[in-house]
């Protein structure tokens, strides 16, 4: 199992920054995958950057150039720095991690942290 502690969100206004942090509650070493994930009030969770296959990154086209994944595996912490924020990137964000144990997968989530970017 991991535990997931995301923080760094609040307000801002458009074309500001904000870096977010998820902390792991094991060597990041030891999980499959990690990533961030959006979601915005009345729509579906949705892929913002993700780590796989060990450094691979994936990003959404929309925070493409905008957004960057990094980890510091000495902390245990993935980050989300998010760069010319837009008001509809404006959603509560979360740190999921998976564990793949003997083929099988499970997902694990943070309690998310609430990004509002004003217009």
């Amino acid at each position: 199992q991991v535990q997931l502690v995301e923080s760094g969100g609040g307000l801002v206004q458009a074309g500001g920054s904000l870096r977010l942090s998820c902390a792991a509650s094991r060597s990041i070493f030891s999980i499959n995958a990690m990533g961030w994930y959006r979601q915005a009030p009345g729509k579906q969770r949705e892929l913002v950057a993700t780590f796989t296959s060990g450094s691979n990154r994936n990003y959404a086209d929309s925070v493409k150039g905008r957004f960057t994944i990094s980890r510091d595996n000495a902390k245990n912490t993935v980050y989300l720095q998010m760069n010319s924020l837009k008001p509809e990137d404006t959603a509560v964000y979360y740190c999921k991690a998976t564990l793949i144990n003997w083929s099988k997968g499970t997902d694990y989530w943070g309690q998310g942290t609430q990004v509002t970017v004003s217009s």
